[in-house]
């Protein structure tokens, strides 16, 4: 059954379930025969996994791949002591057949919630703002705004509407997907509903509360929220291949990518839509080294305070087994992190702290299979096989 686009918009980032500067791009070899690209990353010891599990994954990466239709799929797993796979299978372009590498940048959806939240703590390091302020001290026309404070919308309990499930948003969307939106654009589409619970009553992954958070990183800083994310997150992280767009800008090499969110239902490319609509919930670019770095970074907490991490791990349950959610982060099956579906491209970006692993998937496509974000199957096949006491298992809720 076709999942409607008001269904799915953005919304099955999570549970609803997502400044570039020059540097040298790590080494790769040519693509082989078998259209798997190796990868050598320059911080990181340079040992795969073993023939035998190497081969594993191969399989189960292309199984995957076949089964839900994934025209292109990187997947980067590192386990200290035991060794690494990194690997780009399929195409970049589904008309060129231009193979799928691993050096590409790619939109990463709701992963930027972990970027957008951890600017907002680091205002928390600084005194500037409190986690249990409530909105309506940072932003006026907020629904219930003064019950609803700052840590209801990190952990998605504010009950505001998304406003990326009203209909008129998205046929406006999608009737012009080049269309600049602002912040208080989309706001207003969510706005015009009641709120659907009280404030903390109970889990909702909404995009509303990361646009508010947003507004808050601006209204407190005074300098656009991109801008202080870029200053106070990605050089500090030394995130040299992550940026905030401004517009529908993709920096090259970038895979094409492909959704079925569109009016007819009908698969479409997207690569060249302006994900201006999903702000500081979704709209940033990265790629696989980033990625890397960034999982264990906000996952241990390199960047705030002791103290605002373990604000930040408190997870609540989200009504979903197996998977709880704190400050812009959610944990599932023991991996901490996060993922990210924009139309065209999902992601998952999380980090094992008892093994200290990490693991990024990236693909040029959120077509779901069997009501299954592709992103989520890749990312289970592969778990179950390196890591089975700690499976990566994020079902999508009913709809």
């Amino acid at each position: 059954m076709r999942r409607t686009p008001s269904r799915r918009l953005f919304a099955a980032a999570l549970l609803v379930a997502s400044v570039l500067a020059p540097m040298a791009a790590a080494p790769a070899t040519a693509v082989d025969t078998a259209g798997v690209q190796r990868y050598d990353q320059d911080d990181c010891p340079q040992h795969g996994l073993g023939p035998e599990l190497t081969a594993r994954l191969d399989k189960a990466v292309k199984d995957v791949r076949k089964q839900a239709g994934i025209p292109g799929v990187v997947v980067g797993l590192w386990m200290p002591g035991k060794g690494s796979y990194v690997r780009a299978t399929g195409v970049a372009d589904t008309e060129t057949r231009r193979p799928m590498t691993t050096d590409l940048f790619t939109r990463i959806g709701s992963e930027t919630k972990t970027f957008t939240v951890t600017a907002l703590l680091k205002l928390v390091d600084d005194r500037r703002v409190g986690l249990d302020d409530p909105i309506s001290a940072y932003v006026r026309g907020v629904p219930n705004g003064h019950r609803i404070t700052l840590r209801h919308l990190a952990e998605m309990r504010s009950g505001l509407f998304p406003y990326t499930e009203d209909p008129d948003f998205v046929h406006d969307l999608l009737s012009d997907p080049s269309r600049s939106f602002t912040p208080r654009e989309v706001l207003a589409y969510g706005f015009k509903h009641k709120n659907t619970f009280k404030p903390g009553a109970e889990f909702q992954y909404s995009n509303s509360n990361l646009v508010l958070l947003g507004l808050v990183i601006e209204k407190v800083s005074g300098i656009r929220a991109g801008d202080f994310i870029e200053q106070r997150v990605l050089r500090p992280a030394r995130l040299r291949h992550t940026l905030f767009p401004t517009g529908p800008e993709f920096p090259e090499p970038h895979a094409r990518g492909y959704t079925n969110q569109t009016l007819s239902g009908e698969i479409e490319d997207s690569t060249d839509w302006n994900p201006s609509w999903a702000w500081t919930a979704g709209a940033m670019i990265s790629n696989l080294h980033d990625l890397r770095r960034w999982a264990r970074i906000v996952a241990t907490g390199t960047l705030l305070s002791p103290e605002t991490q373990r604000e930040r791990l408190r997870m609540l349950p989200t009504g979903y087994p197996g998977t709880g959610y704190g400050l812009g982060i959610f944990e599932s099956g023991g991996w901490i992190g996060h993922n990210g579906s924009i139309p065209g491209y999902e992601s998952v970006t999380v980090y094992l702290p008892s093994k200290k692993a990490t693991l990024v998937i990236l693909l040029n496509t959120d077509v779901t299979y069997e009501g299954q974000e592709p992103s989520s199957l890749v990312a289970r096949a592969v778990t179950e096989i390196v890591t089975p006491d700690n499976v990566y298992d994020r079902p999508i809720p009913p709809q």
